[in-house]
């Protein structure tokens, strides 16, 4: 099954499991409210089904 992070911490946090707070944007605009929704510092992960994000660049803080 692919599932991207988002969704894998959706069904954690149903189950009662523990998942760190977070939100799925599609724009820059909506990733700077979210950030400051959250507290003014954020990781960016781009959610591809691909492996090695972090490598390729597709996790940024912010």
């Amino acid at each position: 099954m692919k599932t991207h992070e988002y969704q894998a911490k959706a069904m954690m946090a149903k189950f009662g499991i523990p998942v760190p707070r977070g939100e799925v944007v599609s724009s820059p605009e909506e990733a700077a409210a979210a950030t400051a929704r959250l507290g003014g510092k954020a990781v960016l992960k781009s959610q591809v089904y691909a492996g090695g994000r972090g490598k390729a660049g597709g996790i940024q803080t912010a």
